[in-house]
């Protein structure tokens, strides 16, 4: 059963969605006249926090012995779980159909729900360079943003919408060592995506001449109801023949009667 391989790269696009929603956040330093005298853009990567927080404390570069750490603020995020949603689970015979042959269609079932839990991490020397950090991400929360996905590469036509949904923010002030040592300032926001995830693509042929025989029925010698020879047949064609499953079209429908033929 398993072993059929398909690719539609899910998880990838979802951390690129999720990484793209912070990845134009600025920091501006001002002086006491309230000018400003310096914009930086907050550089933002893929990474756990906890090799975060030990590059930010050691030295950035292992071949020499240099005191520099890595240049506050900054962000990092990174996926921390996943979860079945069974509340979001449609029926198992839905399915997505595309396709332009006249002949046969690609068939996609319905998808498997899951939560992927998302968290991003800011990084700052500075309360206000967090603060001004935190005030561009959760107006925009309330407590949802959608974004739309293709989530197949072949079929461009067929979108879907993705909420991202802001859950909390924590908080965390460490200092190490004396006072005149490096000061973390750390804010932690945890979110949670709906991402729906297919399975491969079935190609099955379309019906294209329906056939219906129907059969006169009675009771029999035995006095038992059964069916006997066929009466007559009803064959519906599209019309023409030769339409294309997404035009416009109609039907002709044929009724014979096989005693007519007898």
């Amino acid at each position: 059963m398993l072993g059929n391989h398909f690719y539609h790269e899910r998880i990838r696009k979802s951390v690129a969605m999720f990484g793209s929603l912070f990845n134009n956040i600025y920091v501006i330093r001002k002086d006491s006249t309230n000018k400003v005298i310096s914009q930086a853009r907050v550089p933002l990567s893929y990474a756990p926090k906890t090799s975060y927080l030990a590059r930010i404390r050691e030295n950035p570069n292992l071949d020499t012995d240099t005191k520099v750490a890595i240049k506050l603020p900054r962000m990092s995020f990174e996926i921390v779980s996943f979860q079945y949603d069974s509340q979001r689970q449609l029926q198992k015979n839905n399915n997505i159909n595309r396709g332009t042959g006249s002949t046969s269609r690609d068939k996609i079932y319905a998808f498997t729900p899951y939560i992927i839990g998302f968290q991003l991490n800011v990084y700052t020397k500075t309360q206000d360079d967090a603060l001004q950090i935190i005030e561009q991400i959760i107006p925009y929360f309330a407590p949802q943003y959608t974004l739309t996905i293709k989530p197949f590469a072949e079929y461009s036509d067929v979108k879907e919408d993705v909420p991202i949904t802001l859950n909390g923010v924590t908080y965390t002030d460490a200092y190490e060592g004396a006072l005149d040592q490096r000061r973390i300032i750390q804010y932690t926001l945890d979110f949670q995506m709906n991402a729906n995830f297919y399975g491969s693509t079935q190609t099955s042929s379309i019906i294209r001449k329906p056939i219906v025989d129907l059969f006169t029925a009675g009771i029999d010698s035995d006095g038992a109801f059964g069916l006997f020879s066929p009466s007559s047949r009803i064959q519906i064609d599209p019309n023409p023949l030769d339409a294309s499953p997404d035009s416009d079209f109609g039907f002709t429908t044929t009724i014979s009667s096989f005693e007519d033929s007898a």
